[in-house]
């Protein structure tokens, strides 16, 4: 008989299902276009177990997706264990629009199905694929719970389970068979373990600074004043937005794509980072809809976003779970000049590099690791009173080839980030194959107008490369 296994979730991982509302779910999202005629069957109809099929012959590479949650007895610390269950027919879904289904049409049903909880009992994650696109395509829908994956691990997946070349076949999946979950017993002693080692571990860091090795002094001492600065900046207060009030069940998703040619240019002409321009379009773009939609007085306002920063070494790549910190930034909603707002925005990054905030961030997490679950459920509650930013906007680099899903080419991908508290509004983007997708999720009811705050943001955009052009 096979020993038994599990993987236990650090506390970040579990921060995601911590935070998760029974109606309001912690996954991200995302919606593939691909083009349609390669992946139907001769009678025209689209080739639904082909695609199925496909998909199960990667998961080797994807161990977690054959996984479900269990929990220690006692703290009740989540765990993954395989799932003797699983059953792709549950997890690969198949719908369609009305023909011809316009971009807006899709745009209403990815918000439908990006709404719905994930099951707790079953390996969290589902794919949707949707039929009758305008334009000979059918959309894909990607649904990963948060405490599967963070922005970069949720690109590597992706990969997985596409190829960087058409493929008219794939290798039948291999036989799985799953291992035995663990016991309470054995849980529970895993546990013991855990927290006998925990103060062996503290303990030999402090002697090597004791000893004084520079290298680990120096990182601590790096670190503990990146935590300072994170806690001095979640200590300021922010201006609440139309956004900022508690959020429902309901989302609202959108998007637009630019040219990441068209953004090197920016970055050229001024100086500054990729990341900096992102930012920059964003102010505008959240100006423009704050003042100009909603008739918002921004003089004087404080507007901070929350910036995650992936902290995965090279080591790590190809695992997954979270391994990202955060940067606090503040958006000069009120300077009307965009490449003065460019230039505050590009100082501001450049300070937080410095200072290294990320590594402080971190470091407050690992904190967290030592203290259970008890301060993430405050801090679950608390986020219904406010926070100390007012959006979350991510940024994750994504394969710069085509892929492809057997012989269809994927064109286009746009990411959706969950919503949590008081957050009604939160900006994800993907890079991919020379183009920049951002996508915007929203609350349904707290912001009813989303496209406005998507045609403000290509306006800003516009108004950057136009300033490049003239510099």
């Amino acid at each position: 008989m096979a020993d038994s296994h599990y993987d236990r979730l650090t506390q970040l991982d579990n921060s995601f299902l911590v935070y998760e509302q029974s109606q309001i779910g912690m996954h991200v999202a995302s919606t593939q276009l691909h083009e349609a005629a390669p992946l139907r069957r001769p009678d025209g109809a689209l080739d639904i177990d082909r695609i199925r099929e496909t998909v199960e012959s990667r998961l080797d590479r994807i161990p977690r997706y054959r996984q479900r949650l269990a929990h220690t007895p006692i703290e009740g610390h989540p765990v993954w264990v395989d799932d003797p269950n699983f059953n792709i027919l549950y997890h690969v879904r198949h719908s369609r629009l009305p023909r011809p289904g316009s971009e807006r049409q899709l745009k209403r049903t990815a918000g439908r199905i990006f709404s719905q909880v994930l099951d707790r009992g079953k390996p969290l994650w589902e794919l949707w694929v949707i039929e009758g696109i305008e334009g000979d395509r059918i959309a894909i829908i990607s649904k990963v719970h948060h405490c599967m994956v963070d922005g970069v691990s949720g690109a590597e997946l992706i990969a997985a389970l596409l190829s960087p070349q058409p493929q008219e076949k794939v290798d039948p999946p291999a036989v799985w068979n799953p291992r035995p979950a663990p016991g309470r017993v054995e849980l529970g002693w895993g546990e013991v373990q855990r927290v006998i080692r925990g103060p062996l571990r503290a303990g030999e860091t402090l002697v090597r600074l004791l000893r004084g090795e520079d290298a680990t002094r120096h990182e601590l001492v790096e670190r503990l004043r990146g935590a300072g600065r994170t806690i001095a900046d979640a200590a300021r207060e922010t201006t609440p937005m139309p956004f900022n009030r508690p959020i429902g069940p309901y989302r609202r998703l959108d998007w637009t794509t630019q040219s990441i040619d068209r953004i090197k240019g920016i970055r050229r002409a001024f100086g500054c980072s990729l990341n900096d321009v992102v930012l920059a379009t964003a102010t505008g773009g959240i100006a423009g809809y704050l003042g100009k939609v909603r008739g918002v007085d921004l003089e004087g306002s404080h507007f901070r976003v929350m910036a995650p920063v992936s902290v995965r070494t090279q080591d790590e790549r190809g695992t997954l779970g979270n391994r990202v910190s955060a940067w606090s930034v503040d958006l000069p909603l009120d300077e009307p000049d965009p490449v003065a707002g460019l230039e505050i925005i590009r100082k501001q990054t450049e300070r937080l590099k410095a200072s290294n905030q990320a590594a402080g961030a971190e470091a407050l997490m690992g904190v967290a690791e030592w203290t259970g679950s008890g301060v993430l459920s405050l801090s679950a509650r608390l986020m219904n009173y406010g926070t100390p930013f007012n959006m979350v906007i991510t940024n994750v680099p994504g394969p710069q080839v085509p892929l492809f899903l057997l012989e269809s080419r994927m064109l286009e991908i746009h990411p959706h980030v969950p919503l949590l508290g008081t957050l009604g509004l939160g900006i994800a983007l993907f890079s991919y194959a020379g183009t920049l997708s951002w996508g915007f999720s929203a609350d349904w009811d707290l912001v009813p107008d989303l496209h406005d705050l998507v045609e403000a943001t290509q306006d800003a955009f516009e108004q950057l490369v136009a300033a490049a052009a003239a510099d």
